[in-house]
């Protein structure tokens, strides 16, 4: 039972892989008011020259996000990039079918360019492979990465962008698995654009690396085929294959909803094992490396959802108001990327502003951090360096669907440029504490607590709203302690943890 402790032994030579920082990603689309009234929103009071919300821009600095996907998500598959450049009185409307809603286009390409560089963070950008193809694959990427002299490349410098945008990460579409994408394709018919496409963006810019798209959850009837045969087609002209999931308490049965993660675990082995089979099969020396670009929780907002009136500008879609026990299972999954390291390199929290987002707004207003904001920013920030093997011992439960789910779910990140070893670690057990014995012993006896910080409230449906932004928020008041080579802390029941250690090079 959980009042039995967990033990968790950290070796800093037992690797499971150097963490690239974009695993901390994350992603913006045209969707609800992700843009309009979110990142971008002229005549506000926090807006700069541009238009961006600088108090948005703030938050999102406070997150360290690496890499911004845009512009979709379902919308990609019918966007027409060329409808967001140029003079802003001059670009038409449209009808956009996969929200339901109408695209003024006021933002596009250039401007999300800019704003990326507001925020800090690099793009991946995502092209249309649902009623577009080949020769609108290559031409984005001339106008957006080609110098001058040619027809794109000029037409960019015409806009007022003298300089390539230089955009490095690219993805090859979005959902093409799922009937509800426009332009969905079989796996066939989708391996053979994607290949192409990526054989002409690379010819106009060797530099690019490129994202696959794999199936857009498990639970679709194509999984894991979809993968196999995409990668068939693909596999010589991309580096990355995409992953998506989202979980829900729709039945409220929160100690379920907790485990969710093993679920996303098993996720990921089984596209890894997919991946090195074509790698064999092909006996190719290349790996395949994952980009889990679409996570999160995402349920709160469905009803409210089905209730809105079509063909509006912006309106509010996707907004779940996130609970405590919703920042539990996002730093269950924050943990699970991390424990595969080697092979998600990429990850893109869905979304960041407002739509499914741990930042919302209130169009003409404020601006706030909901619960999951906080497990997510200390990811980003504590968790850069090396992700470590964690040998866990944790008593276990059983719940409705999953069973053998240990109530300790932890990983711990060595940065040895800062000396510093962060542990991230989950509490499942919703009734009691959990007593953890760490076992440092790789890394001497002169370690010492930097701070252990924690997230933690007694009603599990607490939740922020812009009125109340701290009813749940971390303090740093943990209770871990060092002791030479270990260290010992009550988790408390329910609760998110973030221990950091100092540790000298021996």
């Amino acid at each position: 039972m959980s009042q039995h402790k967990a033990t968790m032994i950290i070796d800093k030579d037992f690797i499971i892989g150097a963490i690239d920082n974009r695993i901390y990603g994350s992603f913006i689309e045209h969707l609800g008011r992700a843009v309009y009234g979110g990142i971008y929103e002229p005549g506000h009071p926090e807006a700069d020259e541009k238009g961006f919300r600088q108090d948005v821009l703030s938050l999102i600095q406070q997150l360290q996000v690496p890499i911004v996907r845009y512009p979709g998500g379902n919308f990609v598959s019918g966007y027409d990039w060329k409808d967001g450049i140029g003079p802003k009185e001059l670009r038409k409307s449209r009808l956009e079918l996969a929200w339901k809603t109408i695209e003024p286009n006021q933002f596009g390409l250039n401007e999300f360019v800019e704003w990326a560089q507001k925020a800090q963070t690099d793009v991946m950008w995502a092209i249309n492979l649902g009623t577009h193809g080949v020769d609108e694959a290559r031409n984005i990427v001339e106008y957006s990465n080609h110098a001058s002299g040619t027809y794109w490349s000029d037409l960019r410098r015409s806009h007022g962008y003298e300089q390539p945008h230089q955009i490095k990460t690219w993805c090859l579409g979005n959902e093409m698995d799922g009937p509800w994408q426009i332009g969905h394709k079989t796996a066939t018919e989708y391996g053979r654009v994607a290949a192409e496409s990526a054989k002409v963006m690379k010819w106009v810019d060797p530099t690019i690396e490129l994202v696959a798209c794999g199936s857009s959850s498990r639970t679709m009837p194509t999984f894991p085929e979809w993968e196999a045969t995409v990668l068939d087609h693909t596999y010589d002209h991309v580096e990355y294959l995409s992953m998506h999931t989202y979980y829900g308490n729709k039945k409220n049965d929160t100690p379920t909803f907790l485990a969710r993660s093993l679920e996303m675990d098993d996720f990921i082995k089984t596209i890894i094992a997919t991946s090195d089979y074509i790698k064999a099969k092909k006996r190719s020396k290349k790996t395949m490396y994952l980009s889990f670009d679409e996570w999160n929780v995402w349920y709160h907002s469905n009803d409210a959802d089905k209730k809105r009136d079509p063909w509006q500008i912006a309106p509010p879609q996707l907004e779940d108001i996130y609970t405590m026990e919703d920042a539990l299972v996002v730093g269950c999954m924050l943990i699970s990327l991390l424990k595969h390291a080697d092979r998600v390199k990429m990850a893109c929290l869905a979304q960041l502003v407002n739509v499914i987002a741990p930042i919302m707004t209130e169009t003409g207003g404020k601006a706030w951090m909901q619960t999951i904001f906080f497990p997510y920013m200390h990811a980003s920030v504590y968790g850069r360096g090396n992700a470590l093997v964690p040998l866990i011992h944790s008593p276990k439960y059983d719940t409705s669907e999953i069973t053998d789910v240990p109530y300790l779910e932890a990983v711990a990140v060595h940065n040895e440029e800062a000396q510093e070893v962060t542990v991230f670690a989950v509490n499942r057990d919703l009734e009691h504490p959990l007593p953890l014995e760490l076992d440092l012993r790789s890394f001497g006896a002169n370690s010492r607590l930097i701070e252990h910080i924690v997230l933690e409230n007694p009603d599990l449906k607490a939740r922020n709203t812009a009125d109340d932004s701290t009813a749940v928020a971390p303090h740093n008041r943990g209770n871990a302690v060092v002791n030479g080579s270990g260290l010992t802390a009550q988790l408390t029941k329910a609760s998110w943890n973030v221990i950091r250690i100092s540790v000298q090079a021996k």
